[in-house]
């Protein structure tokens, strides 16, 4: 890929422990008790376990192709400058921190949110956005190197998903029980949402914990089509079960146009979650040694394990990313 064709990353971070942020969080808990609950506003959402300051020193170590990193806050900081710098002390890929205030410029309406399904429909506003960028999360992290066609391949996307087929998934939906007057939300059906949007389908992609690659221009002339389609996602500051995955909408359009590609995630994408307890958290770290095997990886919901477990994982993380200096 050309160099007049740069790569941004864009990761949404938030510090669930900050004071000002728990307390504007309070101000917009209904009767619904968001805060309750773990698929909507539970503090397993919003929790920071450092995981950004690995995920970020990954990224330049395994991705240095990278133009931009865009750190996505409600007016928070990471301060990872200091950090970063001392790991790679002849240069590192730029921060650059966005304000929810400048993604959602004209659209303040819907502001403070506690979404993350409503901050990544913004996301593409950004100033200065590359058109070619990656999604990733802030538990997120790259083991070994990767390049931009393993990303963006001519005029095609790479997407490391399967096909997945819907009515199983809709029938899933159907008989899941509710609790507390609530199904809880699902990852697979905020896809099924922007499949249907898109029309229905047969089967959608089922997306995986991985960096997405992306296109502003997608979304650019899609929402500047369909502003309905861009409020019906951010017009709610929790998540809600009536939302889509905006990045699957993205991906079904490209595939219908035969500009996805669609590469299997077995082998190359490591996945944890250390609340399953111990004898998952032993067994990943046996399966998947030092990650040199795989691309990227994902370790979710890491605050939800006891404090030994998650040292543990923090122990063989730093093994699996180099992250402490050492190639």
């Amino acid at each position: 890929m050309s160099p007049d064709c740069p790569i941004d990353i864009v990761l949404p971070w938030v510090d669930g422990d900050d004071p000002a942020h728990k307390a504007k969080m309070r101000t917009y808990i209904t009767s619904q008790k968001e805060d309750t609950r773990p698929d909507v506003g539970g503090k397993e959402r919003f929790c920071d376990m450092g995981e950004i300051r690995h995920c970020i020193a990954s990224i330049n170590r395994y991705a240095p192709f990278i133009r931009t990193i865009h750190i996505v806050t409600d007016g928070q900081d990471p301060k990872l400058e200091e950090y970063i710098s001392a790991l790679f002390p002849d240069g590192h890929i730029p921060m650059n921190i966005v304000s929810h205030e400048e993604i959602f410029k004209g659209y303040e309406q819907y502001l403070p949110t506690f979404n993350s399904r409503a901050i990544e429909t913004m996301i593409w506003r950004i100033p200065g956005l590359s058109e070619r960028f990656i999604l990733m999360n802030d538990d997120f992290f790259i083991t070994s190197p990767l390049s931009p066609s393993d990303f963006f391949r001519g005029e095609e996307t790479i997407c490391y998903a399967s096909w997945y087929s819907t009515l199983l998934e809709k029938v899933i939906w159907a008989l899941k029980p509710r609790k507390g007057g609530h199904k809880k939300i699902s990852f697979k059906h905020s896809m099924v949402n922007a499949l249907d949007a898109l029309g229905g389908g047969r089967r959608f992609i089922y997306l995986t914990h991985t960096p997405r690659a992306l296109r502003k221009s997608f979304f650019e002339e899609y929402f500047g089509q369909n502003e309905d389609m861009m409020i019906r996602n951010i017009q709610h500051r929790f998540r809600h079960e009536d939302q889509y995955n905006s990045q699957e909408l993205f991906y079904i359009s490209e595939a219908r146009s035969g500009r996805c590609i669609l590469v299997s995630p077995e082998g190359k994408a490591l996945y944890m979650m250390p609340s399953k307890g111990r004898r998952h958290i032993e067994r990943n770290i046996k399966a998947y040694g030092d990650g040199r095997g795989y691309m990227f990886g994902c370790i979710n919901s890491l605050s939800g394990a006891p404090e030994a477990d998650i040292n543990r994982v923090l122990e063989w993380f730093k093994k699996c990313v180099s992250f402490d200096g050492q190639p």
